[in-house]
């Protein structure tokens, strides 16, 4: 008697599993794929799209330059990441920059900072190989710190200031992020209300002194998918007429200490004349109705 029940309840369990699985398979045959852009265009996967204003999308990669802040300066060696999408107004020529599908706009890219917390570099005079050995101990060591830069405002674009080579053709409201064991996970240099405002341009810059004028450059265009695509190579923005904020939020509960310490290292806060960005890379955008045609 027990046993027979036992059977029709094992059966009734495996009879309800088998109705599981089968609803979940038909679950996920009627499931419609997620649409994400194609060929040429795969790289606006983060456009914003559903934004009917959108017009435009915007994909920026970095993977050169540097960027000098009071008396540190950090080389761009990795790719730092722009993305979203942007409204162009098509009488004015005015463009309103809008955020990333996903939320992340401005990849957080850390880069290291040579010499560390304390500047210390490897004699000139050494063998490069020594030279290496020793930076690579400092900069991955105890005293090693990157530093990511992080939006806090909205970017601003303008392609027409970029073409043309005059006024500010890429603005970004930053904060950097100093990253490293002694500093804790809070410390930044500058804040959203206080940001570091880069102003690129890839013309010549006015900036005060001691800095003198730089410029950037427009770089080689090439026009794709029936000119519903533009590629940009060897693209260089600049700005050095910023200042650079105080940090704060170093050394966790002790930052009244460690932050002045933090700013005499770094030499900030740091006056305009006296800090320098060049990134250099390559700039693609496109139609948002070319994007979305490539999704289908």
């Amino acid at each position: 008697m027990i046993n027979a029940h036992l059977r029709r309840l094992a059966g009734l369990r495996n009879a309800v599993l088998g109705m599981a699985v089968a609803s979940l398979l038909v679950l996920a045959v009627a499931a419609p794929a997620m649409a994400t852009p194609k060929g040429a265009f795969a790289v606006f996967a983060q456009c914003p799209l559903k934004n009917p204003s959108v017009n435009l999308c915007v994909f920026v990669q970095s993977a050169g330059g540097e960027f000098v802040i009071g008396n540190k300066t950090v080389p761009v060696n990795k790719t730092i990441t722009l993305q979203g999408g942007s409204i162009l107004n098509e009488e004015t020529g005015a463009e309103t920059f809008v955020a990333a599908a996903n939320g992340e706009t401005l990849s957080k890219t850390p880069l290291t900072v040579p010499g560390g917390l304390f500047g210390i570099k490897a004699p000139t005079w050494w063998s490069k190989e020594a030279q290496e050995w020793f930076n690579k101990q400092i900069n991955e060591g105890l005293t090693g710190v990157t530093a990511t830069a992080e939006l806090v405002g909205n970017p601003g674009i303008s392609r027409t200031n970029l073409l043309f080579q005059e006024g500010v053709a890429l603005s970004l409201p930053l904060r950097l992020h100093l990253n490293n064991v002694i500093l804790g996970s809070g410390c930044f240099v500058g804040s959203k209300s206080s940001p570091i405002t880069l102003e690129l341009t890839t013309g010549t810059t006015s900036p005060p002194k001691p800095n003198k004028p730089i410029t950037g450059a427009v770089g080689e265009l090439e026009f794709l998918e029936e000119f519903q695509l533009v590629v940009i190579k060897g693209n260089k923005v600049v700005d050095n007429a910023y200042s650079v904020p105080g940090v704060e939020g170093c050394g966790g509960a002790f930052s009244g200490i460690v932050d002045p310490l933090v700013e005499a290292l770094l030499g900030v806060p740091a006056a305009a004349g006296h800090n320098t960005a060049i990134l250099e890379g390559s700039l693609q955008n496109a139609t948002a109705e070319a994007v979305k045609n490539s999704e289908k």
